[in-house]
């Protein structure tokens, strides 16, 4: 699959509605792929091409750390954090809970500190449990925000997905391009091509990790505490009940 930047996105959305810029502009035309574009970006909470590793201290009597905060030095992650999905010390994995249970766990009336075991994640910020008492190196696994594309875009820039996204994207716009030329049958076409298509690549992208089966309703998640020396279903990613 060829990549393609934004100006070669602009010249087959025209090629195919059979207009030109004086029909939609440069400016409307890379609003129209802005959109599509962000519209494949929020439609998945966890696509892989957006994994980062990154670390960051903590700082003694300190709970809250923002994404912001944790995305910064030393390993600067530029585009921002989107997601925390996992945590750990050079000691341990640190465990997620949820921030009932941290209110339940640790009242507010008793001051704990120490190394952190459990974290809650409320308001884009990650609270430790307990409340570290020492600078420490935590080492994070999570989603960065895409670069942004779209308005203001340069002409020679691809969109920050992989390239099965990129004729995706265009069929996104031709469906608004014909749109803004009052033809909502063939708007309404494209958009249905669109989500079939996005539909059939994102598969490819969220899917169950291959070394890994998915797990239902069990306390087993690999395969070897499941019992199994290899996976049930290796053409799927498995699934474990």
């Amino acid at each position: 699959m060829t990549a393609m930047t934004i100006a070669e996105m602009r010249t087959q959305v025209r090629a195919v509605v059979d207009i030109d810029s004086t029909d939609i502009s440069d400016t409307v035309m890379n609003n129209m792929l802005g959109q599509g574009f962000d519209l494949i970006v929020y439609s998945e909470k966890r696509w892989p091409f957006f994994e980062v590793r990154t670390t960051f201290p903590t700082a003694a009597d300190t709970k809250d750390y923002t994404l912001t905060t944790i995305a910064a030095a030393p390993d600067a992650v530029s585009q921002g954090l989107r997601e925390v999905m996992a945590l750990r010390n050079d000691d341990h994995v640190l465990e997620y809970i949820g921030s009932d249970d941290a209110d339940w766990n640790y009242p507010l009336n008793v001051a704990t500190v120490g190394s952190p075991w459990e974290w809650s994640f409320w308001n884009d910020t990650v609270r430790f449990y307990p409340t570290p008492d020492a600078v420490q190196t935590v080492y994070v696994r999570g989603l960065r925000n895409a670069t942004s594309f779209g308005v203001g875009t340069a002409d020679g820039t691809e969109p920050d997905l992989p390239d099965p996204f990129h004729p995706v994207l265009v069929t996104y716009a031709i469906g608004k391009a014909y749109l803004q030329q009052e033809d909502p049958v063939m708007a309404n076409q494209y958009h249905a091509q669109f989500l079939a298509d996005l539909d059939n690549v994102a598969r490819r992208y969220a899917d169950v990790p291959a070394p890994q089966p998915m797990v239902a309703n069990s306390r087993r998640p690999t395969r070897y505490l499941a019992g199994f020396g290899a996976l049930r279903y290796a053409n799927t990613g498995g699934v474990v009940w």
